[in-house]
């Protein structure tokens, strides 16, 4: 079904930062500052956010999501950008379909969670507030500099139908129907030189891991700030078996089988922080992959195919013999999704890399924003001729039911309908019908859900929206609340930049640059072109206010260009979005206790280390154990983790990989083979090229709870060891 975002939880967590004066000494036009915090929300249990799918509920966690700040100020004014791994916050979201649910405020976004989950909503708080506090404790000196560059086959579009609507002259002007450029930034200490950290904006969809999958992940684009992050801190990575003496195979498989697993043991909080690899001391280069108009872009480059005969899916319909359960996209390692994250994530990170160590273009001038709070749902806008429409109340289509080619909807829709069957009809009605009014404003679009309409037991869509631009000398990004298909932010770019170089008094030009920071500030899910809005694809059902909403966006952006070139206010606004926060509702019940066998204890083995024939792991292999554990919603190990791989050095045990590894997995699950469904958690290690020969071990950190009011207790255990031989 939809694809779904995080609403504004407040921007007044930063905006309190933004105005000031400040004293910036030589060795840069600003003062700058990065910060990174861990926002991985409960890895059980909780309806992941993005498909819409009842049966996609947490169970481990791929790698985990993390917030990602910068904050620039000059003498004057500064503001602060933050990237999450999440659909979307009240910043800027990477939208991975990979990441718990349950934090939004409309009643849309939070049905397959449950409603409202506090635990998911104070992770994402809590790490905005802390990276944020991070950047701003790191601001220093320091200069900007910016790079663009093409990804290749970083995405293709899912609604190419649709594109085709537009106007030939128009897209003849183009050479895909996607956008293929990345935009980065670099961050500079001034007076050492030394990198900060690196933002980039590069438009597809977090849609690599399907509807099916069940591990928490930054899915493609927070594998390409893991692989950036790593590439810088380990210096083109360090990490080299090139010189290293071929091992003693029979000294490491024997070494190994001295060490049996421990089994479980107690201990504190604070271990699980300590047996992290990468410690957050606020020092670490920070890298960000933030999304733009991604409407229509999808990471699945490989096509869609019918599952049944694999032959393409209908163009117009992207469905299969009229089902659209059947027609599905393939990622570039299909049918393997992990592999396809990575691929999607290096071909990113590999861009980016090339932009960082080649920028020189620096950036230079004023920092500035505007910001206003629009209500969407009756814009009067004017168009050629001075003929003027207005926007509508909120509502979704059927296309939108019939999903995408990343997570097809519910049977018996179609992308492209234009009509709703009496049974569905039937059915929208007991819920709520379009009001006459409702109907005609939303044409072409049969409407499905009337969601604008829609306020039992609370609002199911928003109405008030944010949109904001941001200026960093001859940078402009402009923050929109939902997904611009391609060619509706492309208009949008050309409106905003014609309208700064008419007003700006010479201040811009065709140099300027102008960047989209897609789902930032709330989400009001699509926006497409409105020739793209008559063929009702996916997006075009999904864009809310119907068939003038783009028009809509582009007016009043035109409006903030406009301010921004002159150095006016804005005047006149009169709005501000609800809280719905003492009225939101909650079923999603916690966690009643842990229980594990007789004569167990949280931590030890229940299945422990299975060597290969040959004795020994070799690159590629899985080296696998899964312990006797507690519900991970008891404590999310924020800054921890719930699994490593340990390296012996000497007589000690060193920490080599964790839970935030590409190459790690933590998979939770309840063992129904017992009447007391005691929880088991597996630690997977993939073994990865840059592993060095030597003996190693999995351990798991975790808490459990005897009863829903008893104190979390905290343990780990490790497995047996076991040799792993890189020659």
């Amino acid at each position: 079904m939809q694809e779904k975002a995080l609403v504004a939880i407040g921007l007044l967590c930063v905006w309190n930062l933004i105005e000031g004066v400040y004293s910036i000494s030589e060795g840069g036009e600003y003062l700058i500052g990065v910060g990174s915090y861990d926002m991985t929300g409960p890895a059980a249990d909780v309806n992941m956010m993005g498909y819409a799918n009842l049966e996609q509920n947490a169970a481990g966690i791929h790698f985990r999501l993390r917030t990602r700040t910068f904050i620039v100020a000059d003498h004057n004014r500064r503001f602060v950008f933050v990237n999450l791994d999440a659909e979307n916050v009240a910043i800027s979201g990477i939208h991975t379909h990979a990441g718990p649910g349950g934090y939004l405020q409309y009643l849309l976004y939070s049905v397959t969670s449950l409603g409202f989950v506090q635990q998911s909503f104070d992770a994402i708080v809590n790490a905005i507030v802390e990276s944020v506090i991070q950047a701003h404790n790191n601001l220093q000196p320091g200069s900007i500099l910016i790079n663009k560059g093409e990804v290749k086959d970083g995405g293709i579009n899912r609604s190419p139908s649709a594109y085709l609507l537009n106007p030939e002259e128009e897209r003849v002007r183009y050479a895909s129907n996607v956008d293929t450029q990345m935009t980065l930034l670099k961050f500079v200490e001034g007076s050492t030189g030394k990198s900060l950290g690196a933002f980039t904006w590069f438009t597809t969809h977090g849609t690599s891991m399907s509807r099916d999958n069940k591990l928490i992940s930054g899915d493609n684009k927070g594998v390409a700030a893991r692989l950036l992050e790593d590439w810088f801190t380990f210096n083109f990575s360090s990490i080299s078996n090139s010189t290293s003496p071929p091992p003693d195979i029979r000294e490491l498989v024997a070494k190994a089988k001295t060490i049996k697993a421990t089994g479980g043991k107690g201990c504190n909080k604070q271990s699980s922080q300590a047996a992290k690899v990468r410690k957050n001391n606020g020092s670490l280069f920070v890298a960000a992959f933030c999304q733009s108009n991604v409407g229509d872009v999808t990471p699945n480059v490989g096509g869609a195919f019918c599952i049944d005969s694999g032959n393409p899916c209908n163009f117009n319909r992207s469905s299969c013999h009229g089902n659209d359960q059947l027609c599905v996209g393939r990622g570039p390692g299909y049918p393997d999704e992990i592999l396809s994250t990575k691929i999607i994530g290096e071909r990113q990170f590999k861009t980016a890399k090339d932009l960082f160590s080649s920028a020189s273009e620096e950036l230079r001038g004023k920092i500035d924003y505007r910001h206003v709070y629009l209500n969407f749902t009756n814009i009067e806008v004017e168009l050629e001729g001075k003929k003027v429409v207005k926007t509508c109340p909120a509502a979704v289509g059927a296309g939108f039911a019939a999903g995408t080619t990343d997570g097809p909807g519910v049977f018996g829709f179609q992308q492209g309908d234009t009509q709703i069957n009496p049974l569905w009809k039937h059915l929208r009605d007991v819920l709520k019908e379009p009001t006459q009014y409702q109907v005609n404003c939303q044409k072409p679009k049969p409407v499905l859900l009337s969601t604008g309409e829609m306020f039992e037991p609370y609002a199911w869509a928003p109405a008030i929206l944010p949109i904001q631009i941001l200026r960093l000398g001859k940078l402009i990004i402009l923050s929109v609340p939902g997904e611009f298909t391609t060619m509706a932010g492309r208009r949008l770019r050309e409106a905003v930049l014609e309208t700064l170089v008419s007003n700006g008094n010479g201040e811009f030009d065709d140099e300027t640059h102008i960047v989209i920071a897609g789902l930032t500030n709330t989400y009001s899910q699509y926006v497409a072109t409105f020739e793209e809005y008559e063929h009702q694809r996916y997006e075009a059902a999904s864009t809310l206010y119907g068939p003038h909403t783009l028009s809509a966006y582009i007016q009043e952006f035109k409006k903030l260009a406009r301010a921004l070139a002159k150095g006016e206010k804005i005047i006149g606004q009169g709005y501000s979005p609800p809280d719905l926060s003492s009225i939101q509702i909650s079923l999603l019940l916690k966690p009643f206790g842990d229980s594990i066998p007789e004569n167990v204890k949280f931590g030890d083995i229940k299945e422990d280390i299975v060597l290969p024939k040959r004795g020994y792991f070799i690159k590629a292999d899985i080296a696998s154990a899964t312990f006797w554990s507690g519900n991970p919603r008891n404590d999310l190990l924020i800054e921890g983790t719930f699994a490593t791989v340990e390296r012996l050095e000497g007589e000690r045990w060193i920490g080599v990989y964790d839970d935030d590894d590409l190459s790690l997995f933590f998979k939770w699950k309840l063992d129904n083979s017992s009447s007391i469904l005691p929880a088991l958690a597996t630690i997977e290690w993939e073994i990865p090229n840059d592993a060095i020969s030597g003996v190693y071990r999995l351990k798991h950190f975790g808490s459990s709870k005897q009863t829903i009011l008893s104190p979390i207790q905290y343990f780990n255990g490790a497995s047996t060891a076991f040799a792993v031989v890189i020659q």
